[in-house]
């Protein structure tokens, strides 16, 4: 039977996009095949029946597969599969994850999985906004009390200026905007972008330009899934937990206003715990048939965490709105005491330590050569990366007792945001053709990590000497929102203001311009106006942590640090590249064991070698020039005498290469035997005077100068 289907369409940017439900996957909740061009996904959402027990948050898993057969080609690795996901399959998964995640009521705890697959990829029509559109166009249809639709955009622009609504690969790249931004109808709730310096006014235009676009995908999102018979069900919270809302306010009010009063965060916790230890005092008296009691024994969920957590979040909040001070004494504008040092690992190629209040980075920078550049077995057109940032946040920094494993997707994105915050500063590979990997560990967290991050890392990479063309400083900026549009935005936001704040604000730049940002909202939406105010704040607090940084450090380092290696770079004609490598590689693998630099040889004929030391680079050098050597008239050359015959001698020029002395050419009076003159093994001196088409070459011994030997010696 040939299944029923629905389809629509859409046109974002002058491509046409496809929708369409009811062909696959009909056991999932909603399940849509999204196509744009070539590039074709499918997402799938499915939701269970019941709620999960003993949780106290929203259970939504997202996952984005990249399917190599997108491509048509076979995944690289021992056993050809496509394994973990990628990073860049993570940071899409969080790209969905995002602006939805807020979308959903309180209390709200039916496990969501979203599943969006690319299986098609024509490498132009980009999937991450797809993969978004098909989530929210899959939760529309599948009966989840889903509360929007969303739309979302990539935004980049033309040498021209002119802005481009879902452009391709290639657009993206050449352009200096890249900005994905996710909304509803009448607000932004995400937005992502990576910029080679653009203003805060370029920035608004393109989220301005992209809410056009978001409306009509909202708009068409409703129109469908009220063709295909869906109504959106209105969730009613089975949770009653406004008895313990007021015993835990009439118990702990005082102590939770007393303690966010205390600037000092130590002091603060302590005063939290003595009142959660009232409210557990308090509850512990009741006998087990209280209403409470039974509640959450019959769920596992700890209301009463929740709703200390409300209290907290309700005198927090009020403090700054009525008393315009925040948690730690600070205005709405002021940002934490910084102090900074660079060079503080000995051995470490360059090293900066960030400190912002309580929240402390160590990056560390190490340079290598071309050849350590990572090999990106991924379906995007780009499959090597030259600068890399690791972000790595252990247990201790936030005072807890927890196994060091590989990164999480939250590592993951803070990685990349810092990372993505710092390339536009690099040099080019013409002008320092080194890889380079920093590493960011966080030593202490009290919120703004990422941040730190971005800002170690900058100086980091000055610290070591890399010739960046500008210091890149980055703050996290945080919201209360306002019931009738007087929102509040907070510069430098705490550990605590984003945990109950509603928004987390991050924006990275110079002195003059943005080189990334992102925002993510806690509640339904920002307006355009309060985002401006954000971005206006940010670029003052931005100018503030930068001129902190430049008290440490101005300028990248005259010298690198003697424990880096050095890069030689030279041309060999390409015909000779063959040669170089050798019969299985044999011949570059002999110049590395000799010499122990790293050899990389490109497709055009450019050799980066590599090396820790002056001598490993002058071994490779003679090594290739003497593969590589094709000897032209008037070259002047020290060799050694291989072979004699009664007309001459043989002299190697080169390893394989020789030419023959002619007895007439060996001294100036004339000789009958050349035996007494020249014997095997003499070194000497001698000028090419000329080659014929065969190969052959002819030399002279007695045509040299004084003046042309003393320049061989």
């Amino acid at each position: 039977m040939v299944p029923e289907t629905k389809k629509t369409q859409i046109e974002i940017g002058g491509k046409t996009v496809t929708i369409e439900t009811g062909k696959y996957a009909q056991s999932a909740n909603g399940s849509v095949t999204v196509r744009c061009g070539d590039t074709m996904l499918f997402v799938h959402a499915t939701v269970s029946k019941e709620p999960r027990v003993g949780i106290d948050f929203f259970p939504l898993l997202i996952d984005y597969e990249e399917r190599m057969s997108s491509i048509g080609r076979i995944p690289g690795g021992y056993n050809r599969s496509e394994g973990k996901a990628s990073d860049k399959a993570i940071l899409i998964s969080r790209l969905i994850d995002r602006p939805i995640r807020p979308l959903f009521p309180k209390g709200y705890r039916n496990d969501i999985q979203i599943v969006a697959q690319l299986f098609s990829y024509d490498q132009q029509n980009q999937p991450d906004t797809l993969a978004m559109l098909g989530a929210s166009f899959a939760l529309m249809l599948s009966g989840a009390p889903f509360e929007g639709p969303i739309g979302a955009v990539r935004v980049s622009r033309d040498e021209q200026g002119n802005l481009i609504a879902n452009p391709t690969h290639q657009q993206a790249d050449k352009s200096d905007l890249d900005i994905v931004v996710s909304g509803t109808h009448d607000s932004v709730i995400m937005v992502e972008a990576g910029c080679k310096f653009v203003t805060e006014d370029d920035i608004m235009a393109a989220v301005e330009f992209a809410q056009g676009f978001i409306k009509t995908q909202c708009e068409l999102q409703e129109q469908f899934a009220k063709e295909c018979g869906v109504e959106r069900p209105e969730f009613i919270n089975p949770y009653d937990t406004s008895e313990i809302a007021k015993i835990i306010n009439d118990i702990a009010y005082d102590t939770v206003f007393d303690a966010y009063h205390d600037f000092d965060r130590e002091s603060r916790k302590a005063k939290l715990d003595k009142a959660k230890e009232m409210v557990k005092a308090e509850f512990d008296s009741y006998g087990d048939d209280h209403a409470a009691k039974i509640m959450m024994a019959e769920t596992g969920i700890d209301f009463i965490a929740e709703e200390f957590k409300a209290l907290e979040k309700k005198i927090m909040r009020a403090m700054i709105r009525d008393e315009h001070v925040r948690a730690d004494g600070r205005g709405y504008e002021d940002v934490r005491p910084i102090w900074c040092e660079v060079g503080v690992i000995p051995r470490a190629h360059g090293s900066a330590v960030f400190t912002r209040g309580q929240t402390q980075i160590l990056s560390v920078a190490t340079l290598a050569g071309p050849g350590m550049a990572q090999e990106l077995d991924t379906v995007d057109p780009q499959t090597k990366k030259t600068f890399m940032h690791k972000y790595i946040f252990p247990g201790f920094s936030v005072g807890e007792v927890k196994p060091l494993r590989g990164p999480g997707r939250r590592e993951v994105g803070h990685g990349h945001l810092a990372e993505r915050a710092n390339i536009p500063a690099l040099p080019s590979q013409d002008e320092f053709g080194y890889t380079i990997r920093v590493t960011s560990d966080v030593l202490e967290s009290n919120g703004s990590t990422s941040m730190g991050s971005t800002c170690g890392t900058s100086m980091a990479l000055m610290n070591a000497g890399v010739p960046v063309k500008c210091m890149i400083g980055g703050v996290a900026m945080g919201l209360i929102k306002g019931e009738n549009g007087d929102d509040i935005v907070l510069t430098d936001i705490q550990g605590i203001e984003d945990f109950l704040g509603d928004m987390d604000f991050k924006v990275t730049g110079n002195d003059e311009a943005v080189t990334a940002l992102q925002m993510d909202m806690k509640v339904k939406g920002i307006s355009n106006a309060t985002l401006r105010r954000a971005l206006e704040q940010a670029k003052r607090g931005r100018l503030h942590i930068l001129s902190k940084m430049r008290e440490v450090i101005t300028e990248p380092a005259s010298e690198m640090s003697p424990y880096a290696p050095r890069i030689f770079t030279m041309h060999i004609p390409t015909e000779d590249i063959g040669a170089v490598i050798g019969p299985g590689g044999k011949n570059i693998r002999n110049i590395i064991d000799c010499s122990g630099a790293e050899i990389d040889i490109q497709d055009d004929g450019k050799v980066t070698i590599t090396s820790n030391d002056k001598e490993g680079t002058d071994i490779a050098i003679r090594m290739i020039e003497e593969i590589t050597f094709k000897p032209q008239p008037g070259m002047i050359r020290k060799g050694k005498v291989v072979r004699i015959i009664p007309i001459g001698a043989f002299v190697e020029l080169a390893p394989g290469k020789d030419g023959m002395v002619h007895i007439s050419q060996v001294c100036n009076e004339r000789i009958e035997t050349i035996e007494g003159h020249l014997s095997v093994g003499d070194e000497v001196i001698v000028k090419v005077m000329k080659t014929d088409d065969k190969g052959r070459v002819n030399l002279t011994i007695k045509g040299v100068s004084e003046e042309e030997k003393a320049s061989v010696q």
